[in-house]
């Protein structure tokens, strides 16, 4: 039976979370360091690794930081090494950094941003994974969660290489569940459109008319993410894996 006091902690845990200090990602490394766990957070710019440190070990968690972008090969293996140095394990793997360095129709994009993204947004979480599994998860076991997006479920305009990274990554994360069980589960959170500064130039413009869209009125906030990432992390999901995990406030029900 499961115990509604305990069934979403994560005491004694260890998270990584990729693209930790912004946005989606930092509400997703709060709300786990607000569930009982040591959090490692991987990000590029040390200003904002140092403020993120700061509010976590506010809340009461053990933290590391990880200075380095997920499209460097060394940087997965190095975050491990060092949440399981200073940490003493790497239990849960939050693939959340993505970048989108091209927008506009595919038939127009740079070829060298779509490889990109598709390094980054694709190949990083790999590299994560691989870290994670090889270091700490073949062992000891974990969970991986992938940060993708309801634009990896369907087409639309502007954002298509992102979106296909998105699709990419959702199958990925069906591979991972395969491969890695019983040992891992492996799902994946897909919001819809939500307020970060990442998305601020497709949201900002015209916020009240996108949000009429979304049966619940409203877009998303990086809490909204939060919260199901960690039910999927936790325990109260168990028995589940390789699935993919919407959130979009309603907006899918108009589609249908």
């Amino acid at each position: 039976m499961i115990d509604p006091a305990t069934a979403f902690r994560l005491d004694g845990k260890s998270v990584l979370v990729t693209g930790g200090t912004r946005g989606i990602g930092r509400a997703i490394a709060e709300a786990c360091a607000n569930a009982g766990a040591a959090i490692g957070v991987v990000a590029r710019k040390p200003d904002e690794l140092a403020e993120t440190e700061a509010a976590l070990r506010a809340i009461g968690s053990d933290v590391v930081t990880i200075t380095g972008s997920v499209g460097d090969p060394a940087v997965a293996d190095d975050a491990v090494t060092t949440m399981i140095g200073k940490l003493g394990s790497c239990d849960i793997v939050i693939n959340n950094a993505a970048i989108n360095p091209a927008f506009g129709p595919l038939m127009e994009a740079d070829l060298g941003a779509v490889a990109k993204i598709l390094d980054a947004n694709i190949v990083g979480p790999l590299r994560f994974v691989r870290a994670a599994w090889h270091q700490w998860m073949s062992e000891h076991g974990g969970v991986v969660l992938n940060v993708v997006s309801v634009g990896g479920m369907r087409a639309g305009p502007f954002i298509g290489a992102y979106n296909v990274s998105k699709a990419a990554l959702i199958h990925l994360t069906r591979q991972l569940a395969q491969e890695l069980a019983p040992k891992v589960r492996v799902n994946a959170i897909a919001p819809a459109l939500v307020k970060t500064d990442m998305a601020r130039a497709l949201w900002e413009p015209n916020e009240d008319a996108m949000a009429r869209s979304h049966a619940l009125g409203r877009l998303g906030v990086p809490d909204d993410i939060a919260a199901g990432a960690l039910y999927l992390c936790s325990d109260a999901a168990a028995w589940l894996t390789g699935e993919v995990l919407v959130v979009d406030g309603g907006a899918g029900v108009s589609l249908r």
